[in-house]
C-alpha cells in the first residue's frame, strides 16, 4: 500500500511540474525576467535588513574643543584612572573594552568601542570617519572655562548637528558639562541656554552662505522660533561630570542606553 502511495505522489508531482513548465512558457520573457528580478531584489533587501538589525553598533564617539577633558574621560571609562590629569591628544584614542565600572561582571557586560576625537580644528574632520557607525556622541564641554569658549563650542556643535549622517541616522548626542566639581563651574542649565542662544545666532549667519557651501547641511530648529535643542531631529541631552575625580555615572548611563549591556 505504501509503495502505491509513493508512486501516486511521484505521478502527481510529475504532473504538477509539467503544468508549471507550461505556465512559465506562456509568460512573455520580459515579464518573467521582471518577476525574477523583483524576487531577487526583495530577497536581497530582506537579507540586508536582517544583517543590520542583528548588528547593533557599540561605538561611542567623544568630541569637543581641546582642553575639555575628553581624553581624561576616555581613561576613566577604560581604566578608572585619570592618567595624571590633563592630556592633549593629537591622534584619536580608540579602544574596545568593558567599562571599568563593569569589570566585575565581565560575562554579562557588552564591550564598548570608544573613540576620542582630538578637538584641534585641523583634526576635527576625523570625526566623519566614525559617525557612520556611531551609536551615540558625547560632546564634552569645559564647564569651568565655558564663557570664553562658548562661541567656538557652539560653532563646532552646530557643524555636528547639521551633518547629514547625524540627522539621517538620528545619532543621540549628550552635551557633557565636565569639571563641575569646581566651585566656579557653570551649571548645565546655564550652559545649555547659552549654547542655544549662540546656535540661534549662527543659524542667521549660516543661512547667508552661498547654496554651494551649505548643500550638504541640514537646517536647525524651526523657522521663526528661537532655537532649542528639543527641536533637533535627534535626541540631545545634557549631563554633568568630573572626569578628573571619576564622577562619570551620567556618562556611563548614556553609554548603556545606547550600547546595550
Amino acid at each position: 500500500r505504501k509503495m502505491v502511495d509513493v508512486e501516486e505522489l511521484k505521478h502527481q508531482m510529475q504532473e504538477l511540474r509539467v503544468e508549471v513548465e507550461n505556465f512559465i512558457k506562456q509568460i512573455p520573457p520580459i515579464q518573467l525576467y521582471i518577476a525574477i528580478g523583483v524576487l531577487v531584489f526583495t530577497s536581497f533587501l530582506l537579507l540586508l535588513a536582517r544583517l543590520f538589525k542583528g548588528k547593533n553598533s557599540n561605538t561611542i564617539v567623544l568630541a569637543g574643543l581641546s582642553g575639555g577633558g575628553k581624553t581624561v574621560l576616555f581613561y576613566q571609562l577604560r581604566d578608572g584612572s585619570s592618567h595624571q590629569g590633563t592630556v592633549t591628544s593629537m591622534d584619536p584614542n580608540e579602544g574596545t573594552f568593558i567599562l571599568h565600572s563593569e569589570t566585575s561582571k565581565k560575562d554579562k557586560a557588552n564591550p564598548v568601542h570608544l573613540v576620542d576625537v582630538p578637538g584641534h580644528s585641523r583634526l576635527r574632520p576625523k570625526l566623519d570617519d566614525y559617525l557612520p557607525q556611531a551609536a551615540g556622541l558625547i560632546f564634552v564641554i569645559d564647564a569651568l572655562e565655558f564663557l570664553p569658549n562658548c562661541r567656538a563650542a557652539a560653532e563646532y556643535l552646530y557643524d555636528i548637528l547639521t551633518k547629514a549622517t547625524v540627522v539621517k541616522r538620528k545619532i543621540p548626542v549628550l552635551l557633557l558639562c565636565n569639571k563641575t566639581d569646581k566651585v566656579t563651574a557653570h551649571t548645565k542649565e546655564f550652559i545649555r541656554k547659552q549654547l542655544e542662544k549662540e546656535i540661534d545666532k549662527l543659524r542667521a549667519t549660516r543661512t547667508a552662505i552661498s547654496d554651494a557651501d551649505i548643500a550638504n547641511e541640514y537646517t536647525l530648529g524651526v523657522a521663526g522660533e528661537a532655537f532649542a535643542f528639543a527641536q533637533c531631529s535627534n535626541k540631545v541631552g545634557v549631563a554633568e561630570s568630573s572626569a578628573l575625580t571619576g564622577e562619570i555615572s551620567q556618562v556611563e548611563q548614556f553609554i548603556r542606553e545606547h550600547v546595550k549591556p
